[in-house]
């Protein structure tokens, strides 16, 4: 076959044909190299934060931190738990119960105390006042409740401890 042999009408056709590829390649060169460009963007702004560390860098650490934080907090949910267990023990319900417990006698001098914990254990103190003595008492008491017998008023300071109101 002859270059001359071929016609110019599909000479002109091809070349026509490959222009326009070409256009459409260049088209698609120029959209990939602004994508690059773009990505390139984004991947300088993840390398440098402008203080020499990474953004991949930084998230690291502020995810080492929070785990640290989430640990230290685990901590302090135990500290919590056992100090909520230590204050069952204390004393923390106190009260007291001012009475006269001689008619003759006036200003309701005497007076019973009950020092509690959660469970109802501690102790009643009761002083009672006289013309010429006082005399003071120590009960222990156990779940509320005590061996030794108990005055209205010392039944009556527990119940107020307990915040039952009893009396």
């Amino acid at each position: 076959m002859n270059l001359a042999d071929i016609d110019p009408q599909v000479v002109a056709d091809v070349a026509i044909a490959a222009a326009a590829v070409a256009v459409i390649t260049l088209v698609l060169a120029v959209v990939a190299l602004a994508k690059l460009r773009r990505m390139k963007r984004h991947y300088l702004v993840l390398q440098d934060t402008g203080d020499g560390e990474s953004f991949i860098e930084a998230v690291a650490r502020k995810t080492s931190q929070v785990e640290q934080l989430r640990a230290d907090v685990e901590g302090l949910n135990k500290d919590v738990e056992r100090i909520r267990v230590d204050l069952t023990d204390a004393i923390r319900h106190v009260a007291v119960v001012r009475y006269d417990a001689f008619n003759d006698m006036g200003g309701r001098m005497s007076f019973s105390a009950a020092l509690l914990d959660d469970a109802g254990d501690g102790v009643v103190i009761s002083s009672i006042n006289g013309r010429s003595e006082t005399r003071t008492y120590a009960k222990g008491v156990k779940s509320g409740r005590s061996d030794a017998h108990l005055s209205p008023e010392e039944e009556q300071v527990i119940g107020y401890a307990h915040g039952l109101g009893r009396g």
